[in-house]
């Protein structure tokens, strides 16, 4: 009998995961299907019983519901416990239990860039849920400093008292982050700024960026932001949200099925959803 993975979320017709992940069975000879669900918050709660009644393999969680499903589960792991937010969820013997590959799929989709991540001054412009995964699996690894810039600076303070590993932080406004860019090795932009159709708008100036540095955004539409682009033309290597997106579905797919999947497969089939040509390391 074939096998039923999904997605949960509202609205959930722009989601790129059933495409990747449909092509993932084909390519692996899985029988099985990942289908999208448009869940209303009011009805999320009676979803995941259903879900759990037909015996799904497992399913994904997208806005709004990161944190909503956490009561639903039979368990979470440690690290989606503490970043608070649920993206993965694995039926294991009749229990369903919460994790979150975003931070994981983020640290993923550096290695090759950045040869130590212990040696690393990092930047996170942002502190929503994306900032908050990606901060806290950063933390985990231990590097020299993770500092968070955001236009609202009590919410990035909240956010560095929350990260429950020892790592030196401080909260800084976009301004501070203007002045001292120059003293990070690691830049990442998490906010919603730059994207389409806003795409001429970025978070801070680059002028004091150092020529020694990766930027990252996690945007990819547009798959270039003008972050990103401003940053290439000072000398700065970057990488879009591509890769992110990419490696935590695949860190997915490994909870389902235990296979690893083939990573440049899943970028191409991105890109020719976002009808973008081959996939290079701009």
């Amino acid at each position: 009998m074939k096998k039923l993975f999904a997605v949960l979320g509202d609205p959930i017709g722009h989601s790129m995961s059933p495409l990747m992940h449909n092509d993932l069975f084909t390519h692996y000879n899985i029988d099985a299907a990942y289908l999208p669900f448009q869940v209303k918050p009011n009805d999320l709660e009676t979803a995941v019983k259903g879900l759990t009644s037909i015996g799904v393999g497992g399913f994904n969680v997208t806005v709004p519901h990161k944190s909503a499903i956490i009561p639903f589960l039979d368990g979470v792991d440690e690290l989606a416990k503490s970043i608070g937010a649920v993206n993965t969820v694995v039926n294991q013997d009749g229990m369903l239990i919460g994790y979150n590959t975003d931070g994981p799929g983020f640290i993923k989709g550096l290695e090759g860039s950045v040869p130590s991540l212990s040696d690393q001054r990092i930047l996170i412009i942002g502190a929503g849920g994306a900032a908050r995964a990606i901060y806290f699996t950063l933390a985990k690894d231990a590097p020299i400093a993770v500092d968070i810039a955001n236009r609202t600076v009590e919410t990035a303070l909240q956010l560095v008292e929350d990260c429950p590993f020892p790592i030196p932080s401080k909260a800084i406004s976009l301004d501070e982050a203007n002045k001292s860019l120059g003293n990070y090795d690691l830049i990442i932009q998490t906010t919603m700024i730059g994207m389409y159709p806003k795409v001429s708008e970025q978070p801070v100036d680059l002028l004091n960026l150092k020529k020694q540095v990766l930027v990252c955004d996690i945007i990819y539409n547009p798959l270039y932001t003008q972050f990103l682009q401003e940053a290439k033309s000072r000398g700065a290597s970057v990488q879009n949200g591509i890769d992110m997106f990419v490696y935590q579905g695949a860190l997915a797919f490994e909870k389902w099925t235990g296979i690893f999947p083939d990573i440049q497969r899943m970028k191409e089939n991105v890109l020719k959803q976002l009808g973008g040509a081959n996939y290079v390391n701009w």
